[in-house]
């Protein structure tokens, strides 16, 4: 089915303004620091913004309502542990990361940070952490290059091939010219784009049932094992839902904001602005899976679409119940979701190809603006690298994408939070914490063992491997110990 002109017309327009916002950051992007961290000038607003878009993928729009409107509300388990993960992320880690970062030979990405946090000579840590974030990210990319491509077959009828292109061309133009700040002032747009489309539509879909009580009720008479939050789920089902929570504490692409932030004294206040940001859209996107089973139940004959794939239903709903012009503006949330994604993945697989390979093994004295062209090539590769894997969209290795989220968490969730609470952890800990939690993952994950989501063995065994290791190491020197201390004292004096 192609879309009607304005809805069309909407998504250019949409697109056109995020390649601008992109000539507006390279104006604005002096250096290298600039490309990839914004110059740590986001303040409280667009820091919470910008993480919460990079967080949310099209997941959000499609995947989320697709699984309440199959299974009720007991898939929203996962939603509620990502608020509580998210929360305890912004809690412990964002402020400390952003001053630990700062005293730490002020570190533009996780793998610098690491480096210099353990003093690691060997740079053992740099090239290992680095190529975690290369390995799972380019796949992460592929994913999302795929789920644009969908995005544009399914409104506007356009060939798979040349969808891919669409949907990616936008995306990299403006990471490209603009780098961190165009990711994350687009960010900001898009999360706004994001939260209007996900609190109208559930609205207009009650209406167009009668009421809240008539659209309860034929939800009830359709089943009402919707309304069961254990619905098919035992105790080991519902804390793997849960356990989704734990890969906050180490997703590069959200962290990266908290060290970009312009002061730890914004924290406080992007964590208000991002958690209300986070709870009404992961509401809204529960209502539109929830009440869509309602419209669907009622209206039998526009059912098709959904029927044959649940995760349409927030697409059918807006081209059914929405005026073109104001279609296209909704639909245009789930495009800003997908772009906002993978472009802070783009970006942050281009700061470690540049800063922790390129700059740290091959060009150690390189200017600013040689390494702000060679981010800017990087992300030129690793979008053809992602666009290549997403030719084939059916290519098992997209399959990854189901654990990358545990590898993160499992990598460096564990290493990111004792590196900012604990001063006795070393560099053999940090080590053995990111190989443990990542293997952990993997094996689990192809074992499937007792049925439960691997990101929980994969953190509790690489937390416990830290201890281990940096307990049987020696002592940390006495200054990395100081730059622990000074940082914790920073900390600690801005939030008073």
């Amino acid at each position: 089915m192609t879309a009607s002109n304005p809805t069309l017309i909407t998504f250019v327009i949409y697109i056109l303004a995020m390649v601008l916002i992109g000539f507006a950051a390279y104006r604005a992007t002096k250096d290298f620091s600039d490309y990839i961290l914004g110059g740590r000038s986001l303040g409280s607003f667009v820091t919470a913004l910008s993480a919460g878009a990079s967080d949310m993928s099209g997941w959000l729009l499609m995947g989320l309502p697709g699984a309440i409107y199959v299974s009720g509300l007991s898939e929203s388990w996962i939603a509620i542990g990502l608020i509580a993960g998210a929360w305890l992320n912004w809690l412990f880690v964002a402020g400390r990361l952003r001053v630990h970062t700062e005293h730490n030979n002020n570190a533009l990405t996780l793998p610098d940070y690491f480096t210099h946090r353990f003093e690691d000579h060997s740079r053992i840590l740099r090239v290992l952490s680095a190529l975690v974030i290369l390995v799972f990210f380019t796949i992460y990319c592929a994913s999302g290059v795929v789920a644009g491509a969908r995005l544009f077959e399914s409104t506007f009828g356009v060939p798979y091939d040349i969808a891919l292109w669409v949907g990616a061309a936008a995306t990299i133009a403006y990471v490209f010219v603009g780098g961190f700040l165009a990711v994350s002032w687009t960010d900001t747009v898009q999360a706004t784009l994001m939260i209007f489309a996900l609190l109208i539509t559930p609205v207009f879909v009650i209406l167009a049932l009668g009421d809240y009580s008539a659209a309860m009720a034929t939800i009830e008479a359709k089943n009402p094992a919707n309304f069961d939050m254990f619905r098919g789920l035992g105790f080991v089902a519902v804390i793997s839902l849960l356990g989704w929570g734990l890969g906050y504490f180490g997703q590069p692409h959200i962290l990266v904001r908290f060290m970009a932030a312009d002061s730890v004294k914004s924290i406080p206040n992007a964590r208000r602005i991002g958690m209300t940001w986070m709870i009404l859209c992961l509401g809204g996107a529960v209502a539109v899976g929830f009440f869509g089973i309602a419209y669907f139940s009622d209206n039998p004959g526009q059912a098709g679409p959904v029927s044959e794939n649940s995760e349409r239903v927030f697409i059918e709903l807006t081209k059914l119940l929405f005026n073109p012009w104001v279609a296209g503006v909704v639909l245009s949330g789930i495009l800003a979701a997908v772009m906002s994604t993978l472009s802070c993945q783009l970006l942050v697989c281009s700061s470690a190809l540049t800063e922790d390979f390129y700059k740290a093994f091959l060009r150690k004295n390189a200017g600013e603006r040689e390494l702000v062209w060679v981010g800017r090539g990087m992300v030129l590769l690793i979008a053809a690298v992602a666009i290549a894997l997403a030719a084939n969209p059916d290519s098992k290795v997209l399959g990854l994408v189901s654990y990358a989220w545990a590898g993160f968490g499992a990598a460096f969730g564990p290493v990111v939070l004792f590196s900012l609470l604990w001063k006795r952890m070393t560099r053999n800990g940090a080590l053995a914490g990111m190989l443990v939690g990542a293997v952990t993952v993997i094996v689990w994950k192809q074992l499937a063992l007792l049925g439960l989501y691997e990101i929980i063995p994969g953190f509790i065994f690489g937390s416990l491997a830290i201890v281990v290791f940096s307990l049987l190491d020696k002592q940390p020197s006495a200054a990395m110990q100081a730059r622990f201390e000074a940082a914790e004292d920073e900390y600690r004096s801005a939030s008073l």
